[in-house]
């Protein structure tokens, strides 16, 4: 995963800067914030007791996801900063800039004993419309995956990449996992999305160390023909470690990250091959979800059950 520095285009001459998706380049008069505005999109999304979820619409809530970030895959997990992210404390990238940002709070947090005025940010998500992905670089997916022909093959639905996606450790549960795909639901019906997909990480660079789970993916989700795709074949790492009769199911799921089990739930099936991503300390599968494949169980359970003022 690249982590170059966020481009924030405030004060660089209007020939230089980049084109901007329809939902940026707006200034707070007097701040020299950017702000995302999502026209009639509340980016207020949800909320569960103390918990809320938004999307991002000021360059410093955008910082305080890369903060969490940092603090999640540099200083938990076992990714490698460059200079700059050490410096920052922040996991940036190029793409921060054209992505939406999801964000989870919890206003109900104390700092010693007194309670804390600002909401704490405690997960994160992070978007790119296709439509936003085409007036830049494409997807980064692409970086490990040959998405093209995917793309090309359903050239008439809509795609949303997921990414960056985490939650601090102690809110790691299913609360805010439901508030975070409330959020996610919400913005997909508002965007008309048909089609998520992107890149999910396994914990750890050994293949043979990860045999099960990938087996597991590779026999029993594999993504249909139609909706297929190779990881790149320079970065390719083969996931049929172990043959199918070999799988043991309920102890492949069990060894699989929440979040991959969390998408086999929902109805996701996986890309062709694993990528080693030695920088992030990770083993990345490539997850496709169409919206129509989604259990209608989870429909319901995302949409007007995760309203603002439950309990």
């Amino acid at each position: 995963m690249s982590t170059s520095g966020l481009n924030e285009p405030t004060t660089s001459p209007a020939s230089e800067r980049p084109a901007l998706p329809s939902n940026l380049g707006r200034l707070i008069p007097g701040s020299g914030r950017i702000v995302r505005d999502y026209g009639n999109l509340d980016p207020v999304l949800g909320r569960i007791g103390s918990l809320e979820v938004r999307l991002a619409t000021t360059a410093k809530e955008i910082r305080k996801a890369q903060k969490l970030r940092y603090k999640v895959f540099y200083e938990e997990m076992s990714a490698a900063p460059t200079g700059a992210a050490r410096i920052s404390r922040r996991d940036v990238d190029e793409y921060d800039y054209i992505c939406d940002h999801l964000l989870v709070l919890d206003h109900d947090v104390k700092a010693g004993a007194l309670r804390s005025k600002k909401p704490k940010v405690v997960g994160t998500y992070r978007l790119l419309r296709q439509d936003v992905a085409e007036q830049h670089e494409g997807f980064y997916t692409r970086g490990e995956y040959d998405i093209a022909p995917l793309l090309k093959a359903h050239a008439g639905l809509r795609f949303l990449e997921l990414g960056r996606s985490c939650v601090l450790e102690p809110y790691r549960n299913k609360r805010t996992v439901e508030l975070l795909w409330h959020g996610i639901w919400t913005y997909v019906l508002h965007y008309k999305i048909d089609v998520m997909l992107g890149c999910a990480s396994l914990e750890g660079t050994n293949p043979q160390n990860l045999a099960l789970p990938l087996s597991f993916l590779h026999h029993y989700a594999s993504a249909p023909e139609a909706w297929q795709a190779s990881a790149l074949p320079e970065r390719l790492t083969r996931m049929d470690l172990l043959p199918k009769e070999a799988v043991d199911p309920k102890a492949a799921l069990h060894a699989l990250p929440p979040l991959i089990k969390g998408y086999l739930r929902l109805g996701a099936t996986f890309g062709t091959g694993a990528v080693i991503d030695k920088q992030f300390g990770t083993t990345d599968v490539l997850v496709i979800l169409p919206v129509s494949a989604i259990n209608p169980r989870y429909i319901d359970h995302f949409g007007p059950a995760a309203n603002r003022h439950a309990a």
